[in-house]
């Protein structure tokens, strides 16, 4: 029995070269098909690891602060919020986001409704509930204050957080945690 091993490899047969050239064929083809689908049907991550939004617009593109930061004191910008819930975030007299938004979801009915700058109110067209600026209620059929969240400007990105801790204007839990 001879235990020496033979110094050459031998040379890859023509089946094996044509196998290989399948195989690699197939595996770029899946490859670029799940990439595709990857940017497609998988939404971007927009939570952070501490449980943070990033604020977008209608889109679904990320607004930048300077853009609304670039609105008069006073102004409120409504934003996509945390699960695409509509924000509105206010431009203060600092020239800079207060740290408190307010979500747009009338506690009646789930409407969406505008801010008034003459009222300096949000008024639900539905079923004529007011709330002030905080988003206490002014006039039902509304029971409930709106939802809060809190507003952290980081460079130039916006985000947005859950509000779970008391409610400042009732000093109660709030009623959405």
């Amino acid at each position: 029995m001879d235990s020496s091993f033979p110094l050459e490899s031998p040379s890859m047969s023509r089946r094996q070269f044509l196998n290989f050239l399948t195989g690699s064929a197939v595996a770029v083809t899946v490859g670029s098909a799940l990439y595709v689908y990857g940017q497609v049907f998988v939404p971007p991550q927009e939570v952070s690891d501490t449980g943070g939004t990033l604020a977008k617009d209608k889109n679904g593109t990320p607004i930048p602060a300077s853009q609304i930061l670039a609105e008069p004191p006073g102004t409120r910008a409504l934003v996509a919020g945390i699960a695409g819930e509509p924000t509105y975030l206010t431009v203060t007299d600092n020239q800079v986001l207060d740290s408190v938004g307010i979500v747009n979801d009338c506690t009646h009915l789930g409407c969406t409704f505008p801010w008034n700058p003459f009222d300096k109110q949000f008024q639900c067209p539905c079923h004529g509930s007011r709330f002030a600026a905080d988003g206490t209620v002014e006039r039902g059929p509304a029971n409930r204050p709106l939802k809060l969240v809190h507003v952290n400007v980081q460079g130039d990105a916006i985000w947005l957080y859950p509000w779970t801790e008391n409610d400042p204007r009732t000093g109660k839990t709030p009623w959405w945690v």
